[in-house]
């Protein structure tokens, strides 16, 4: 990035008044960064403008018409390699995307509700209030995908021939051939589009006036996976040669007592945008995460295997700031008692978690987790917000009993694969969520409030008759009754089932949670089906 971009000159008059050796490590920085910018400059000369033109000082046809994200940056090029036979080393396309990641990026507020793609939440259901934006766009891929880009009309409209050029069969297809879909494509979706996702905004530009946000120190985590559960951790960040490079160490616990260490690398692109790989374990970890407020939020999952994944939320520890991330477990039921630990950073005072609940022991104490022994009064009910201190933070609730519970996600995918096939198998994970009536104490009304996720017995069943007729709880693969993991079955033909199908499947999953004398049950549903054989990273 060269020096005229508002965020480096910003980052050096932060630092100016600091010292000598601050303003030094800013002008170093920044003449990284201006070099970074001349080598990302040198690579589209020298591969890109034999089909791109010129259109100035760092200006080129196409490329310089579009924002998009990291992913988004990466998906283009290796499209250009795959499509038009690009030859780029690994290393020139990694300063390609962070210099155009950088330079033509995303907002924090432009990539709002439609992160979960980035993060790899494949089971989400999407719901846009555009209609023709879902037959149009949606129907092939996520929505997510064009929700995280920008472009003016001319550019929407050269993506909708690109489309129909790549693709001919586009206009035969499904919410295709009953309309006129080129006439559609051009002459109303490209003006929603150019409206509602356009080039210029003024998010991006007031973000690229935003001075840089402090990365290197040591951080807090607090994080829940499904199927193991929560777990809190200190990582260390440390500056690296190369522009927002950064070497990473993790080391905390779940909440069972297993460890979880492990060291890695992270870069930050367009200033907030946190992407790491850290081996824990033996096996990679990706860290997808964005930077704001001193806060690091978004999802943490097996590289290899990304619907194993943890969400987390992070903060660095600053002189003189306390604050609280998340209490594992947060909630508690009245007339019990529970051990809570409170992850936080500068945690110093004393812990209080709500009315009606008394702190009957400090367990042990540190400035980044407390662990106490809580007692709550037979009477105590709602949902409370805790403090350490002058600190206040964080969500803790407390039930008399549960209301109703939830099986998350409700709607799930589970793939087939293995058994000498390319692709591995995809596994599901459910938990069981519970809520608990409100002060009026009727069921299903606006003032219920969410308990969490609580142990559940775990089971399948066929989803209907045609489920059951082919006997998928039998092929489809096993559920974990004790986690809520079902791993299918592999992948190929069987030649046990009928017609020698492969192991696909339609199931119930079904949830059973105990509190006390009641038992509530649970249903969601489950297919699974065969190997999802294009895996972008922005599917």
């Amino acid at each position: 990035m060269t020096i005229e971009g508002g965020r480096t000159l910003n980052t050096i008059k932060t630092l100016k008044p600091l010292g000598g050796s601050l303003l030094a490590l800013s002008v170093a920085l920044a003449t990284q960064n201006a070099q970074a910018a001349s080598d990302a400059e040198a690579i589209i000369q020298n591969n890109c403008l034999a089909c791109h033109t010129q259109e100035g000082e760092q200006a080129w046809s196409r490329i310089s018409h579009q924002r998009k994200t990291p992913e988004g940056w990466l998906m283009t090029i290796a499209r250009m390699q795959v499509m038009h036979g690009l030859q780029i080393s690994d290393e020139d396309r990694r300063t390609l995307v962070k210099y155009l990641a950088d330079r033509q990026g995303l907002a924090p507020s432009e990539t709002e509700g439609a992160r979960y793609a980035l993060e790899r939440r494949l089971n989400t259901s999407e719901s846009f209030d555009s209609q023709a934006f879902t037959e149009m766009c949606a129907r092939c891929h996520s929505g997510a995908r064009v929700k995280l880009q920008r472009r003016p009309a001319s550019e929407w409209e050269h993506l909708v021939h690109f489309h129909l050029g790549q693709w001919p069969t586009t206009e035969f297809q499904a919410l295709a051939r009953d309309r006129d879909w080129l006439e559609l494509a051009l002459n109303e979706m490209v003006p929603e589009l150019a409206q509602t996702l356009p080039m210029d905004s003024n998010a991006w530009n007031d973000w690229q006036q935003q001075p840089e946000a402090p990365v290197a120190g040591s951080w807090t985590l607090a994080g829940h996976m499904p199927g193991k559960g929560m777990f809190h951790a200190r990582m260390e960040v440390e500056p690296v040669s190369g522009e927002d490079q950064y070497a990473l160490s993790l080391n905390g616990q779940y909440e069972d007592g297993t460890s979880l260490r492990g060291d890695g690398q992270a870069v930050v692109y367009t200033g907030y945008e946190w992407r790491a790989n850290i081996e824990i374990d033996g096996q990679v970890m990706r860290q997808v995460f964005a930077l704001q407020d001193g806060q690091l939020s978004g999802r943490m999952f097996l590289r290899d295997k990304d619907e194993v994944g943890a969400d987390v939320v992070a903060a660095r520890d600053v002189s003189g700031k306390s604050e609280i991330l998340a209490l594992q477990p947060a909630y508690i039921k009245a007339g019990t008692e529970a051990e809570i630990s409170i992850v936080g950073t500068g945690l110093k005072g004393l812990p209080v978690l709500g009315s009606g609940v008394d702190v009957v022991e400090v367990i042990s104490e540190s400035p980044d987790l407390i662990r106490v022994r809580a007692r709550a009064a037979k009477d105590a009910s709602g949902v409370m917000v805790p403090s350490v201190g002058q600190a206040e933070g964080g969500r803790f609730a407390v039930y008399d009993r549960i209301d109703r519970v939830k099986v998350v996600p409700e709607f799930a995918v589970a793939r087939i694969g293995g058994n000498g096939s390319s692709t591995p198998r995809v596994e599901a994970r459910f938990e069981a969520e519970a809520w608990a009536a409100g002060a009026d104490g009727q069921s299903g009304t606006a003032d219920d409030y969410r308990i969490g996720f609580v142990p559940a017995t775990w089971s399948v069943a066929p989803f209907d008759a045609v489920a059951e007729a082919d006997r998928d709880v039998h092929f489809a693969g096993r559920m974990n009754s004790n986690t809520g993991v079902f791993t299918p079955a592999a992948a190929g033909p069987n030649p046990e089932r009928r017609m020698m199908t492969n192991n696909a499947g339609n199931l119930k999953v079904q949830a059973r949670v105990q509190d006390g004398l009641q038992t509530f049950n649970a249903e969601g549903q489950m297919i699974v089906t065969v190997q999802r054989w294009n895996n972008p990273p922005i599917p």
